[in-house]
């Protein structure tokens, strides 16, 4: 019994500490632990896909289209979507969010918290669209699945939301190392798409999140580049201006996969059209072009090494583009970032041959400007330029790629941003002022617990007592009264017990020594003294939470509850929105930035 006191209190300490901006051990702890959680996850996912996949794959590979017979092929797409449209949309709209987006929309405006539903409908739908021929990628399914499954970590230890948001990230990270065996892109990517800021203490956990995450893929995969290419260099300068040219290219078509994928017109289709819409034009262009189907890695390979035609190059680039962001507006769930890989390397490797028949003497080879491809891509698509350029690094083990490779990402991602308009991918734009996640005062708020902030030396009242009981409450020395109207009603209202003080002191030199009356009574509601009108918060909320519930006019405090039962909660303490500026005040925001 007294090993289980221990232990509860324990837990209990470590809670505590996390609700404050400096838990970088804690949180290091939390970190280590999520990435052995995700990089699992990530293994049974993609142990599933080659468990499907052996079912009627030649070879048991998921990736090989190719080898199936051209009927089947064409046909998998719209058994894939009839799927999803009868599994999936019988469902409620909320649960059929998945994928980055719903990681981004629960950590903004839920705190990190993952509905099971969602998770689980992620498993099947992440497996059917990528077996199912769908133009789909594993890396949305993997990001889900992982930062869900982190979440619900820090949930079953009841841990404040706080330290959500970083076991967020560090499933992000984990996911994606897992996925591509690239430990310092997931991070990149988890503090630049996910998480839209960089600061120490949230680096730290997530290093160590992706750093297991990958190791536990190694375990089971080895530890292999996603791609092996051969040794290449750009060679003469010359390749610079066209450098400079296909990144205006990638922009364009990264502008128009976006602005098709969000198309309100094809939105408002009716579904059954939209998803028979999307098998179709899968299928039919499957027919001729298998490479158009899957996530595409193995083309990727073959494009590296100049082993794909023009014509299917020109599918690749052209008809995956489109079939990718029509089955993304049609409403289906899939993973883009795969395919938008493939359709950049495609985009790469035609201008690198079009360069070749230019100037066959100083052209690069196709294989460099197909890598190239890719990172500007995807770093466009996402708005992510350095993420884009550390999986460029770690995908292809080729530190020569680097100073092209950062040129074109720029180039792309400004002529996708300024001359098409797009926002990036995940980030769903703001009508008035920038996303949440992208305000500063929100984001250095959302580090820290009001655990941290509270005022814990309060107690509570009945409205109607007497002068001894109040001598009594003022024993202990509290900053705050909690006045209960009746037994019946919650602590709607607080006072400053030096209030209540003074009034006595005043109350004793009006008496001149004499005894009060045995019935008096005081009424904290008439003695004076400014009142707070109060509401209740969750000791897990953060100081963001607490901010946006404070923004009420008729509220002047709130009262942080602790308890996960409803009879047995009980008041930790009292926040205010003077609370809340000294801190922000008086603690730089800034000083955890990396």
């Amino acid at each position: 019994m007294a090993r289980f006191s221990r232990s509860d209190f324990t837990l209990e300490s470590f809670r505590r500490q996390l609700a404050n901006v400096d838990a970088l051990p804690q949180l290091c702890v939390l970190g280590l632990v999520s990435g052995v959680i995700t990089g699992a996850v990530m293994v049974a996912f993609r142990l599933l896909l080659e468990v499907g996949a052996a079912l009627y794959m030649p070879e048991g590979n998921p990736e090989a289209f190719e080898g199936l017979a051209p009927w089947l092929r064409a046909l998998l797409p719209i058994i894939a979507v009839t799927l999803i449209g009868t599994l999936l949309y019988r469902q409620k709209a909320a649960a059929r969010k998945l994928g980055v987006g719903h990681v981004i929309e629960r950590l903004t405006y839920h705190q990190g918290r993952f509905p099971m539903r969602n998770w689980l409908n992620q498993w099947w739908v992440g497996v059917v669209s990528v077996l199912g021929g769908l133009s789909a990628g594993r890396e949305g399914p993997a990001i889900h699945l992982g930062a869900a499954a982190s979440s619900g970590l820090g949930l079953k230890l009841r841990l404040p939301n706080n330290s959500l948001r970083v076991l967020v990230a560090c499933g992000t990270a984990a996911g994606i190392s897992a996925s591509f065996n690239t430990p310092i892109a997931g991070v990149i990517f988890a503090m630049e798409v996910v998480m839209m800021e960089y600061t120490l203490m949230s680096f730290m956990p997530v290093i160590l999140a992706s750093t297991m995450g990958a190791l536990v893929a190694q375990l089971v995969y080895g530890n292999e580049p996603a791609f092996r290419i051969p040794e290449v260099a750009l060679g003469s300068l010359m390749n610079v201006p066209w450098v400079v040219i296909i990144g205006l290219v990638i922009g364009l078509l990264a502008g128009v996969f976006i602005h098709i994928s969000r198309s309100q017109h094809l939105h408002q289709l009716p579904l059954w059209l939209r998803l028979g819409a999307v098998g179709v034009i899968t299928g039919a262009v499957a027919w001729w072009f298998p490479e158009v189907q899957g996530i595409g890695y193995d083309s990727v390979a073959a494009m590296l090494n100049n082993q794909l035609t023009i014509t299917v190059l020109l599918a690749l680039m052209i008809a995956k583009l489109l079939i990718t962001a029509i089955t993304v507006a049609g409403g289906v769930p899939i993973g883009i970032i795969g395919p938008v890989l493939v359709v950049g390397a495609a985009t790469g490797a035609l201008g690198g041959m079009l360069g070749g028949w230019v100037w066959p003497d100083k052209a690069a080879d196709p294989g460099i400007y197909a890598m190239l491809g890719m990172a500007a891509m995807m770093g466009a698509v996402l708005q992510a330029p350095l993420a884009a350029l550390m999986a460029l690094l770690e995908l292809t083990h080729s530190p020569h790629i680097m100073l092209p490779g950062m040129l074109v990402v720029v180039v792309a991602c400004l002529t996708s941003r300024q001359l098409t308009g797009c926002e990036g991918f995940f980030i769903s734009s703001v009508r008035y002022g920038l996303h949440p996640l992208q305000q500063p005062l929100m984001q250095a708020l959302s580090r820290v617990s009001v655990p941290a902030v509270m005022e814990r030396h309060l107690v509570r009242t009945d409205r109607m007592i007497t002068p001894d009981q109040a001598r009594r409450l003022l024993e202990t020395n509290p900053v705050w009264l909690v006045i209960e109207r009746s037994s019946a009603e919650k602590p709607v209202l607080a006072l400053k017990a030096a209030e209540l003080a003074r009034w006595l002191l005043e109350h004793d030199e009006a008496l001149h020594g004499e005894a009060p009356p045995d019935d008096e009574r005081i009424d904290l509601l008439e003695i004076p003294g400014q009142r707070l009108e109060m509401a209740p918060i969750g000791l897990q909320a953060t100081l963001s939470e607490a901010f946006l519930k404070l923004q009420d006019n008729a509220l002047g405090a709130l009262y942080v509850v602790h308890g996960y039962r409803p009879k047995q909660q009980r008041i930790s303490g009292i926040i205010t929105r003077g609370a809340i500026e000294r801190y922000y005040h008086y603690t730089d925001p800034r000083e955890p930035n990396a």
